[in-house]
């Protein structure tokens, strides 16, 4: 009789439980989803108008001052963005409400002014403050806290790019390598299906990409895909490396944040005018196509790295991801040609492979690959998740990211991303 008075009282936590993260998952996602949809409307605006006046490029610098101005009198200049956000699931760490509305401003002007970002970060910054401050007003203890951060992120996420999957399970496997956080699945996915009905609702559509060219799988296709994830694997190194080191270049000589953005943006109105062209402005979702079509410029994916590690090291807000894509897609879509593969597919490799490296997400890569592509030609791209995730060392986008694990032993090593 015992025994069943236990079980009935684990079967009934266990429901509670079920509820409570089913509603809060309603909540997030509902909020989110909106959030979201307008946050992508505003900066599809914001690119179709960069793109129609060309003048605004000009104002980099000027956009660049006010961003660096309004996080100081918000008492922000030191926020660590996505940084945060992540450590925050892991620690006691409070999320600031002020990051959502500063955070969206910034990487819209970031934007429309010609900066070279992504949205993801914004995404992720924006879910969990949002999701921190509700699961603070329906008094979450402390670690029901960060699974709500978790929540509002994947809800964040899908309804941005239309991809339910993929933002939910990145929020768990993000924040610590080599440990998924479970128990935030049922708020996770159910935010993130909700936050990309209410975008797929208001007319956003998912981020897909038609490809060419998928091999049978076979002992030469493999050797292909294996060697061009090798090499992902190694950029992706180069990649992070490069964003760390230019940011840390601003920091070391220009000591004011309103003066590094300043330079910041003089740098890339320059730059942007040496190279004689615009691609490498804003997101680059016209160039990911592109190449997806099998054509890129060999030079494309340097610059893209170039321009990137210029306007987010100099305090311009955004993301990173969305120039990875950027970067795999073209690097693939050239190195995998002289590989002898499609140059189609190989931008599809490229663009999976180099994600997996900086966001050290195996798991969450293959789920985007499918989401992204398609299921054909899965088992290519998961050797290709796996070949980079293992060349890629422990470095990362986000050096608030913990790796618990070892990449290459059964063991413990508990370090942040370099």
């Amino acid at each position: 009789m015992n025994h069943w008075n236990v079980s009935f009282r684990h079967a009934c936590t266990d429901i509670a439980a079920f509820l409570k993260w089913s509603a809060c998952a309603c909540v997030v996602g509902t909020v989110m989803g909106g959030i979201g949809t307008l946050f992508h409307l505003c900066m599809e605006w914001a690119n179709e108008t960069r793109i129609q006046q060309g003048w605004l490029i000009w104002l980099l610098p000027l956009g660049g001052a006010a961003i660096a101005l309004l996080y100081r009198l918000c008492g922000m200049e030191q926020d660590q963005g996505t940084n945060l956000v992540i450590t925050s699931v892991r620690s006691t760490q409070h999320l600031s409400f002020r990051t959502a509305p500063l955070i969206f401003i910034s990487t819209f002007f970031t934007h429309l002014l010609g900066g070279s970002s992504g949205r993801e970060g914004a995404a992720l910054q924006m879910g969990g403050s949002i999701a921190y401050q509700i699961g603070r007003w329906i008094h979450l203890d402390e670690k029901d806290e960060r699974i709500i951060v978790m929540c509002g992120m994947s809800a964040a996420f899908s309804s941005l790019f239309g991809s339910p999957l993929t933002a939910a399970v990145f929020s768990m496997e993000v924040i610590s390598v080599g440990v998924m956080y479970y128990a935030a699945i049922v708020p996770c996915v159910l935010a993130s299906v909700i936050g990309f009905s209410i975008a797929h609702g208001f007319g956003v559509a998912p981020t897909f990409f038609s490809i060419t060219g998928i091999p049978e799988l076979g002992p030469a296709s493999i050797g292909q895909v294996i060697l061009l994830a090798a090499l992902c694997g190694g950029l992706s190194v180069l990649f992070c490396k490069g964003l760390h080191w230019i940011g840390g270049l601003y920091r070391k000589f220009l000591h004011d944040s309103i003066l590094r953005a300043v330079v910041g943006g003089v740098l890339v109105v320059a730059l942007t005018y040496l190279v004689q062209t615009k691609d490498y402005n804003g997101a680059g979702m016209e160039i990911i196509q592109n190449a997806m079509q099998g054509q890129a410029r060999p030079e494309a994916f340097f610059l893209k790295m170039i321009f990137t590690a210029l306007t987010l090291g100099a305090g311009f807000k955004g993301g990173e991801i969305v120039p990875t894509f950027f970067v795999g897609s073209t690097f693939g879509c050239v190195v995998g040609g002289l590989l002898g593969m499609n140059p189609s597919f190989g931008a599809a490799i490229g663009l999976v492979a180099l994600f997996c490296g900086v966001v050290n997400c195996p798991v969450t890569s293959i789920i985007l690959s499918v989401e992204l592509f398609g299921a054909q030609g899965l088992l290519l791209f998961a050797i290709a998740c796996a070949v980079s995730y293992m060349l890629s060392g422990y470095y990362g986008l986000y050096s608030g990211q913990k790796i618990l694990y070892s990449k290459l032993k059964p063991e413990f090593i508990n370090q942040n991303s370099k």
